[in-house]
Formats: structure tokens, C-alpha cells, sequence
């Protein structure tokens, strides 16, 4: 039976009982339809050195996942919360992100952030859409230190063409292809890894579909989508092949193959190119998220 005042019973989730709890993020989430059981599923399985946990009630009234940072040992973060919509108002969601921030300081840290820990998160940030998790984070004390967005592209309206662009950046010698698991897609990561970081290079290994141009046998950028389920991200060009136009067919295909795998829309997410993606495929900037901090005593 759910307690009805605020005494909540925290306990850490067993493997056996994400799959319900995924259900229950799905309830919850209602912005983010049919995104929840996937979102736990990814959270559940991160990079191997990361110090993660679920924590749940005996009832599997809601979830909150937490996990260690990877660049900062005193910053730890609250992935994810859901509260199943009939356990609200009752206090779930306080007693889960103070169970979470308990884990934490038994971690070592000394900051909690509701903000994504790349490269496994479900967002950058707090959807500021989801008021009542807003409401949330500033009862608790939680600062706004930084904004981030996401862009929405149209897949049915968007021009994915690619031909012409392919047929130029062959007359350059370079050439555009998916990179197949698992030795491509290590290669892709490897290059990824040189060029910019370690969570972009697992993101490009761990992603549903991911492309790449090379000229030469060198690859020159990449593209990928599906680390983070159904989003676009990320993608990058070596700053010695920009210019080419080889950014904009690498985006061009992986929509083109989201839209064949179902999807109506795709996120691009953590957007720091505005005017590329617009020009690129008609982007809009859409969802905002608010990333928030505050130390744990």
C-alpha cells in the first residue's frame, strides 16, 4: 500500500523490475510518448566504468536514476525521475531525488546536477515544459546555472535529398557510406575519439545508425543517431575537410533513415549550431531545458 503522507520507502530497483519501471517512465513522461521504457532501458546500460544506480519504492511508484560524473569526481547527477501519475502529490518525487542525492554523497560528491552526464542521459537538462519538475528542483534549492535546446526536424517535410551533394563530393574524391558494426563503426569511434572526446566516440559506437565520409581511406567527419533513443546526435567534421559539404549529406542520411525506421520527427539535440541545422533540413529551435545545481552537505 502507498503511504498517503510523505514517508516514502527508498530502495535500490532490481534488474527484474526496470522493465515495469520503464512502464511507469512512460506514464509519467507524458511529453515524451513512448519514450520511457526505452530511456530506462539506456540509462540502465551505460558506459562500463560509470558508477550508476535506480532507486525505486516497494510499490514501483516512480524511479529516479543517478550516476557519478565522468570528468568531475565531486559532480554526481540526477538522470532521470518519473513519478507514475497516480502516486503524485504525495511527496514520491521529493523522497526519490533525496534518496538519490544520499547515494550520491556516499559516492563522493559534493554537487548534485539535474543535467545530462554524457553520454548516456535522457536529456541535457530539465524539460522546462514538465512544470511540476521545475517546481520541483527549485523547492529543493536547486540553481539555474545554464540553458540548453533541442531542434525539431519535420521528417515527412524535410528535403533529405542527397544526390546532388554526392555527386560533388565524389568529383572530390570523397566518398559517403554507413558504418557497419563492429569494425567500421570501431574505426568511426576511434576517429571520433582523436578528434573531439571519449563520450562522442561511445555515443558513434553505441548509436543505432551511423554514417561517415572519407577520401583516400581518412575519414573526414561522421554523423550518428539512436545513442540517446530516436534523437539525432552527434556529428562532427575534422576542421581540415570543412567546407565540403559533407556535414549536411551525413545529416541528410541519418534523418533519411530515421524516417524509414518510423519516425515522424527527430530531436536534434544540444544544439550549438543553430543556423546549420535550419538551412540544413528546416530545424526549428522547440524544446528548452533548464540545468540545475546545488551542493550536498
Amino acid at each position: 500500500m502507498n503511504p498517503v503522507g510523505g514517508s516514502w520507502e527508498i530502495r535500490e530497483a532490481s534488474a527484474a523490475e526496470l522493465a515495469t519501471l520503464g512502464e511507469v517512465a512512460g506514464a509519467a513522461l507524458t511529453l515524451d510518448p513512448g519514450d520511457g521504457p526505452a530511456l530506462v532501458s539506456r540509462l540502465a546500460t551505460p558506459p562500463p566504468r560509470r558508477r550508476w544506480t535506480a532507486l525505486t519504492t516497494p510499490g514501483l511508484d516512480g524511479v529516479v536514476f543517478a550516476s557519478m560524473s565522468g570528468r568531475d569526481a565531486a559532480v554526481g547527477h540526477i538522470d532521470l525521475l518519473a513519478v507514475h501519475p497516480g502516486a503524485r502529490g504525495r511527496g514520491c518525487g521529493r523522497a526519490l531525488v533525496g534518496a538519490a542525492e544520499e547515494w550520491l554523497r556516499a559516492e563522493g560528491a559534493t554537487e548534485a546536477r539535474l543535467a545530462g552526464n554524457p553520454p548516456c542521459y535522457a536529456w541535457p537538462g530539465v524539460d522546462v515544459r514538465y512544470t511540476p519538475a521545475v517546481c520541483l528542483a527549485e523547492g529543493l534549492g536547486y540553481e539555474r546555472y545554464h540553458a540548453a535546446w533541442n531542434m525539431t526536424v519535420d521528417l515527412d517535410a524535410a528535403d533529405l535529398s542527397t544526390e546532388a551533394d554526392l555527386a560533388r563530393l565524389a568529383g572530390q574524391g570523397v566518398t559517403v557510406q554507413a558504418a557497419g558494426p563492429p569494425v567500421e563503426r570501431a574505426t568511426v569511434a576511434a576517429f571520433v575519439r582523436d578528434h573531439w572526446k571519449d563520450t562522442w566516440a561511445w555515443e558513434a559506437e553505441q548509436a543505432t545508425g551511423c554514417h561517415y565520409a572519407a577520401r583516400g581511406g581518412e575519414i573526414l567527419a561522421f554523423a550518428a543517431w539512436g545513442a540517446r533513443p530516436a534523437w539525432f546526435g552527434p556529428m562532427g567534421t575534422a576542421p581540415a575537410a570543412r567546407g565540403l559539404g559533407a556535414g549536411r549529406v551525413l545529416l541528410r542520411r541519418c534523418l533519411a533513415e530515421m524516417r524509414a525506421a518510423g519516425l515522424a520527427s527527430a530531436q536534434i539535440s544540444w544544439v550549438g549550431p543553430l543556423r546549420f541545422y535550419s538551412r540544413a533540413v528546416g530545424a526549428r529551435t522547440e524544446r528548452v531545458f533548464w540545468l540545475y545545481r546545488r551542493g550536498l552537505r
